[in-house]
């Protein structure tokens, strides 16, 4: 009978079903007061208060507390550790030391110290839940005055204690211990790296083994990773020499650790030497090298590693795909980038936040807007669209695939938008023009309490100039004047200048520039091409000479400008001899904009062999935008011939854009090929190509209205238009005329007169 009560009791101690268990102890006890055998009830007593414990359940604990002194069990060495671990458990310290106390008295009497191990380790167990310095000290007073401070047991517990709420004393504890053991070194280390203190993590490590305390697999992995962490090299060096030179058995993790830290101090060639040489290699392993490539920017031998280790059937992480995944997309190969994204929805049951935004940002540079939205669609069955990141990472995507009504359909359900969130939305808007939804959304921004940040302040920058609201712009001018955490950020001064020059105010652009404390390649370039645009070509040659002088190297797009200025102000032979200059002297290989720049150069030059020679040599395939410049170029110097040459290659490339038609018989009505100019408009309307209206930007008050060829549908119209057909009297009379050049009859020509009052 009693033995099937124990039984039970078991069971429901072992399920955390305390009623039912305190309902078989009920009769385990009436059996006992029968027969008067009351140790019947210690065990028990023993696994209720386990079960309490895993319960944290204080009534029914202190309810058997009651029993155990009822039945004169408060002194038993099973019952009272487990009844100190219960108040510890509860976090009732007070509780526990007074049954701790009561014990310690039995312990002395009988001589047997043994019995207060455990209930140390609850008690200090308990100081560390609570952060409790004080009582966690007298237990360490206890401890020395037990003669139990360099007890094996005692030793580690104390250093967990003192490693969770003071460092300090944990330092002082571990230089008081003669322990040789390596484990309470090794928690100290590890809390030391776990806190950021890589520094005293190592000069702990340094003091274990002053002390003749023999590291093991676990010490060496942490202290590693410290060196790591603080480039100590020297350190790091030596203690790799001290594992080759000890007995120890090289464990996987030691490895690991070892390729990791060589990675962090920039040895490539060592991590990877080790690497060869492991005779295991797991996950680990693979993600660490591939990962030490990776922040190298060495992505070709990421990308190498990364196919040996598919080829090896080994498992491919989540970490590593995003690695490779991120690798594409920081050197621009989106497409295998997505590729990849594709791979891991195959081989991994889900797709991670970071694979998601990685996803997202490489449809968002390449348009693929369908696989954007399937990615959402994933996102959103996951539940992951619950995250900041990917809700930026969609906004972002949809504006930048044309997409605002889904864009700001994100935008809107996010309840709580950070200036990153706002961020995404304005860039979206600013990149596409619009200009009124920019305006808005800003002072919404505003409204919100969110304060701008310089990347708000950058992406609307160019707007203002874009739509030539310079009014707006010096506002913001001001704006970053107010703020002290603007004043050093060289990226909005240059946004500024850049915005001021490409409004054609060169002038404010240069002052600015001049004011400037500290400047960059992207200052020079900024205002560089605002003299180019002017036609200053000569102020940017010595703009340009005075960054080379100054130490500034140029890149790419600076010599897209300078040779740009070249280009508009005529200077042929300094273009000339910039371009050939640029990969010896500049260390700028040519890209496809450069060749565009020379056929610009030559075009406008009347060089046009020169300038078709560019055309066919390049090691690109021209653009559209080269042809249509050749093209011009033919059509101002009366080639007939090489501009028909020019349009058919244009026309190959773009048969529906309707400014390359008005360019090609531009240059028949340039050259009087009447029937060739009329063929050209027939083939236009046959293809159902129309020449989109001429439209500009008109400040109105503090609002900006757009103005449309044609358009009449401005409330003010009927004030507006009489005015206009003023202007253009004046206009007729000062000389100036619409241009013939595409006018083929006499009705065309009215036609221009009539389009150009009704602007």
């Amino acid at each position: 009978m009693i033995g099937s009560l124990h039984a039970s009791l078991r069971v429901f101690v072992k399920q955390n079903q305390l009623s039912n268990a305190f309902r078989v102890f009920s009769q385990i006890q009436s059996h006992a007061s029968c027969s008067g055998s009351f140790d019947l009830v210690l065990h028990p007593i023993s696994s209720l208060l386990l079960s309490c414990i895993n319960l944290k359940s204080l009534p029914q604990g202190k309810q058997i507390h009651a029993q155990i002194i009822s039945l004169g069990f408060d002194q038993h060495p099973l019952v009272v550790p487990r009844l100190i671990t219960f108040y510890a458990n509860v976090n009732l310290l007070a509780d526990a030391f007074r049954v701790f106390s009561q014990i310690q008295s039995h312990a002395s009497s009988s001589g047997s110290f043994d019995l207060v191990l455990h209930p140390i380790s609850s008690l200090l167990l308990s100081c560390i839940n609570l952060k409790s310095l004080p009582q966690g000290k007298q237990i360490h007073a206890q401890i020395i005055s037990l003669g139990f401070d360099q007890h094996p047991i005692v030793v580690p517990r104390l250093i967990t204690f003192y490693a969770n709420v003071s460092l300090a004393d944990a330092h002082i504890a571990i230089e008081n211990t003669s322990c040789l053991d390596p484990l309470p070194w090794n928690l100290l280390i590890s809390s030391y790296i776990r806190n950021g203190l890589f520094s005293e993590a190592i000069s702990v490590y340094k003091k274990m083994v002053n002390k003749q305390v023999k590291p093991d697999n676990f010490t060496y992995p942490s202290v590693l990773k410290a060196c790591g962490e603080v480039s100590d090299c020297v350190t790091g060096m030596e203690i790799h020499k001290s594992i080759e030179a000890s007995s120890l058995e090289w464990s996987l993790v030691v490895n690991n650790a070892l390729v990791s830290m060589y990675g962090r101090f920039g040895k490539v060639e060592a991590a990877r030497s080790l690497f060869n040489r492991m005779p295991d290699r797991d996950n680990v392993t693979w993600n660490t090298m591939i990962g030490i490539y990776a922040s190298r920017n060495m992505w070709g031998e990421a990308f190498q590693l990364f196919e040996s280790m598919c080829k090896e059937g080994i498992e491919v992480g989540m970490i590593t795909w995003n690695t490779i995944a991120g690798a594409c997309l920081r050197t621009t190969n989106f497409r295998r980038s997505l590729l990849l994204i594709s791979q891991m929805r195959i081989s991994v049951p889900h797709l991670d936040s970071v694979s998601m935004v990685i996803g997202l940002n490489a449809c968002s540079h390449i348009g693929a807007l369908k696989l954007g939205k399937e990615i959402h669609g994933h996102a959103v069955r996951t539940c992951s669209d619950v995250f900041d990141n990917i809700k930026n990472a969609l906004i972002t995507m949809y504006s930048r695939c044309r997409d605002l009504r889904h864009a700001y359909m994100v935008f809107h359900k996010i309840e709580e938008k950070g200036v990153i969130t706002w961020n995404a939305m304005l860039s979206g808007y600013a990149n596409m023009d619009r200009y009124e939804e920019v305006s808005f959304l800003f002072r919404e921004m505003f409204c919100e309490g969110v304060e701008p940040n310089y990347v708000t302040i950058a992406s609307i920058l160019p707007l203002c100039a874009r739509v030539a609201n310079l009014q707006h712009g010096k506002e913001f001018h001001c704006y970053i004047m107010k703020r002290e955490d603007f004043k050093d950020l060289l990226l909005l001064w240059n946004a500024l200048v850049d915005m001021y020059a490409r409004s054609g105010k060169v002038l404010e652009a240069r002052r600015l520039f001049d004011s400037l404390n500290a400047r960059d390649e992207v200052t020079y370039t900024s205002i560089i091409a605002g003299y180019g645009m002017k036609g200053d070509g000569e102020i940017a040659l010595k703009l340009f000479e005075e960054m080379c002088r100054v130490g500034i190297k140029p890149d790419k797009i600076t010599m897209i400008a300078v040779l740009s200025a070249c280009s508009h102000s005529g200077l042929l032979a300094q273009g000339e001899l910039l371009f050939y200059k640029m990969t010896d002297v500049f260390g700028v290989s040519p890209c496809v904009e450069h060749y565009a720049c020379m056929v610009d150069l030559f075009g406008r030059a009347g060089l046009l062999n020169k300038a078709k020679q560019v055309l066919i040599g390049m090691p690109y395939k021209p653009t559209a935008a080269m042809w249509a410049t050749l093209l011009g170029a033919c059509k101002n110097y009366g080639n007939t011939e090489m501009g028909e040459w020019a349009a058919g290659k244009l026309l190959e490339m773009k048969p529906d854009h309707s400014g390359y038609y008005v360019l090609i018989a531009n240059m028949y009505a340039a050259a009087g090929r009447w029937s060739e100019l009329a063929y050209v408009r027939t083939c236009m309307r046959d293809l159902g190509v129309r020449k989109p209206p001429g439209c500009t930007w008109v400040a109105v008050g503090n609002e900006f209205s757009p103005f449309l060829v044609g358009d009449t549908s401005n409330p003010h119209a009927s004030e507006i238009y009489p005015l206009m057909n003023g202007l253009n009297e004046l206009m007729r009379d000062a000389g100036y005329v619409p241009s013939e050049d595409f006018a083929s009859s006499e009705e065309d020509f009215e036609e221009l007169n009539a389009l150009g009052s009704s602007h």
